[in-house]
């Protein structure tokens, strides 16, 4: 019965935070070229270089990641890889955990890393060994983006519609909903000259109803956002800090080499296990 449980926590665990590590990488653009509501609290340059990191982003169609993330006692984490959003998310990212109550699961399942492989309709997981023993000898599971909803208490919800559609932009978006965004100055990332930004982003400002939606029911009030552009207006590295419900979350993410050539491909449909198929079973479900 334990490892039962703790079979499904990690499986309820580990679909939220695969699944947020690629949304923090990777949020949909606002796509409208005009002027709106959110540009208020942006001025003439600011805005001009704002805009023109959103449409650069978009168009790159893809990049290499590696990021660090903290979200309160629930899980710290890195994750290294390339990912691409030309028609739908698609990418391979090896996510250690190393600290957390999460880090914790994975530790009793005999391993703390692991593949995600990120697809259009779903992502897949690979587990270890000791994971495919108590899964029928699947070593991989699929999370379908739609059965995210039915996660517990619906916080999976919106998440499939946030993963489908996405590009590496989500700072950009809430520095244009900033009223006090600022050019730092010049800077140098990695040996790479950039541009320094930053700004505090209040939720009840957000205008961006899907933006402010998905905030407030991370139990988000407040984030202040840096990003660092290069001369092709391209996002270098992003850090974002926030309180949230279950404790602070800090992001730092690194881009590189645009335009990279993605592949992900699906794992063998013998060894792959579905998620609400093995959460049913560990919950006695018929």
């Amino acid at each position: 019965m334990q490892g039962t449980t703790v079979r499904r926590r990690a499986l309820l665990a580990l679909a939220v935070a695969t699944a947020v590590t690629g949304v923090a990488a990777c949020t949909a653009p606002d796509r409208s070229e005009r002027p709106g509501p959110d540009d208020r609290g942006v001025r003439g340059g600011s805005l001009a270089a704002l805009r023109s990191a959103e449409r650069a982003t978009e168009r790159a169609g893809s990049a290499r990641v590696a990021s660090t993330t903290t979200m309160g006692s629930l899980m710290s984490m890195t994750a290294r890889g390339a990912l691409g959003w030309d028609g739908g998310i698609t990418g391979t990212l090896t996510l250690t955990y190393t600290g957390g109550t999460i880090a914790d699961t994975m530790r009793r399942l005999g391993t703390t890393s692991m593949e995600a492989r990120y697809l259009p309709d779903a992502y897949y997981a690979r587990m270890g060994e000791k994971f495919a023993d108590k899964a029928g000898g699947k070593r991989w599971i699929r999370y379908g983006y739609d059965d995210l909803e039915a996660l517990a208490g619906g916080s999976g919800a919106h998440l499939g519609d946030q993963m489908r559609s996405t590009t590496p932009n989500q700072s950009v978006k809430l520095l244009l909903s900033s009223g006090d965004v600022r050019k730092v100055g010049r800077e140098t990332v990695r040996g790479r000259r950039v541009t320094h930004w930053s700004g505090t982003v209040t939720t009840a400002d957000v205008t961006d109803a899907a933006l402010r939606k998905r905030l407030t029911e991370a139990g988000v009030t407040t984030e202040t956002v840096d990003i660092w552009l290069d001369e092709r207006n391209l996002l270098v590295k992003k850090v974002e800090k926030a309180r949230m419900a279950g404790g602070p979350m800090t992001q730092t993410a690194h881009y590189a080499d645009y335009g990279v050539r993605v592949r992900a491909e699906r794992p063998p449909e013998a060894d792959t296990g579905d998620f609400e198929d093995l959460v049913r079973q560990g919950s006695g479900t018929p």
